[in-house]
């Protein structure tokens, strides 16, 4: 049967079942660690709300944002019992909001630490935050210089109920980069150091730092990009469920001779008569104009070749070889799909498929399956 496309013009269609699958298989290579979930970034683009109640739903308490403003979002669609981590700590000035919504910040930096056990005091309780340590990737985390005065101060974190004390991976995703064991080291070196490290629960693995085995899983991981079906060792099979399943509807097809033009700048010509399909899906739809000329799309399973730059609302296929009756307007062809995985189309666009996903628009008819 003809799949035609609604009234967006593309349809974005999120298999829960596949997050669902995709979490069992981690928590199964965890063990007795706990399998958290990053759904920072409206859950990597597939939409927070509904990834984390299925997430839920498998038991998985534990969930990563970035800002405090998409955990108070996400905090109505959650039960009490669900933490909510704010990875990029409190923003100044309202940290007090954290504790209005729920939240539990992560805590980065040495001012941070401090605002945080002001506010403790303020209350006159504990509050609990995760405290990070860099390890190695100089991004967030406690500097070694703040490590130093940790280690000196046994109060600076008086005050507050310490959950865990994280690092983040750089390059987990290359198991053979000696950059994963020298972190590694790190932190054990820092745990070890630090008093009130000592005994407190620790947490290290992303997605592919759970495939870097045992050593890495401690006592919570966090994977993002593994869920939602992103290849987590490079060079491997992937073992994730393709989660998202991306569809553009035909607008038009024409017939164009030899040495017509097509697009923008016509950075592509027809070296023969030769069909073209307009897609309606564009950069605005986070279509990277990278792929223009290189991507492909698959029409009743065959693969037909982009050509042309990606406009802002449209792509175009050549399509010469497809048969007429699938190529009628409305017709939805696969973008994303079992035949074209978001990392297989990351790579055609010179980038990861992180990036493919959080680029998603809003445009997009989106369903949910169950």
């Amino acid at each position: 049967m003809r799949q035609v496309a609604g009234r967006a013009g593309a349809v974005l269609r999120i298999d829960l079942k596949a997050i669902r699958y995709n979490y069992r298989l981690l928590q199964g290579l965890l063990g007795k660690a706990k399998c958290g979930a990053a759904v920072k970034a409206d859950a990597y683009g597939l939409g927070a709300v509904p990834v984390v109640q299925a997430l839920y739903a498998e038991e998985c308490r534990d969930f990563f944002v970035a800002h405090l403003e998409e955990g108070i979002a996400l905090r109505r669609h959650l039960p009490a019992d669900a933490a909510i981590y704010i990875m990029h700590g409190p923003p100044v000035g309202h940290d007090a909001e954290l504790l209005e919504h729920n939240c539990i910040p992560v805590l980065n930096s040495l001012p941070q630490i401090l605002a945080w056990r002001d506010l403790a005091r303020q209350q006159q309780r504990r509050l609990p935050a995760i405290v990070q340590v860099d390890t190695g990737m100089a991004r967030m985390g406690m500097s070694d210089a703040e490590v130093r005065l940790w280690q000196d101060d046994t109060g600076l974190t008086e005050g507050i109920d310490l959950l865990y004390v994280m690092s983040h991976l750089a390059s987990a995703e290359d198991q053979s980069n000696p950059v994963n064991h020298q972190q590694l080291q790190r932190f054990n070196d820092l745990r070890r150091q630090i008093p009130a490290c000592h005994g407190l629960p620790a947490s290290v693995a992303n997605s592919s730092g759970v495939f870097l085995g045992s050593d890495f899983h401690f006592d919570l991981a966090r994977p993002g990009a593994a869920l939602y079906g992103v290849a987590p060792v490079a060079g491997q099979a992937n073992p994730m469920r393709a989660v998202a399943h991306l569809q553009g509807s035909i607008i038009q097809t024409r017939d164009i001779p030899a040495g017509t033009g097509v697009g923008y700048g016509a950075s592509w010509r027809s070296s023969q008569t030769t069909r073209i399909a307009t897609v309606a899906v564009g950069y605005a739809d986070g279509w990277m104009r990278s792929l223009s000329n290189r991507g492909i799309a698959h029409i009743a399973g065959q693969a037909v070749p982009m050509v042309g730059n990606v406009s802002m609302d449209t792509i175009t296929l050549d399509v010469t070889t497809v048969a007429a009756e699938h190529l009628l307007p409305g017709t939805l062809v696969d973008l994303i799909s079992a035949d074209n995985t978001v990392d297989q189309v990351a790579a055609r666009a010179g980038t990861i498929g992180y990036e493919i996903l959080t680029s998603l628009g809003a445009r997009y008819e989106r369903t949910y399956s169950n």
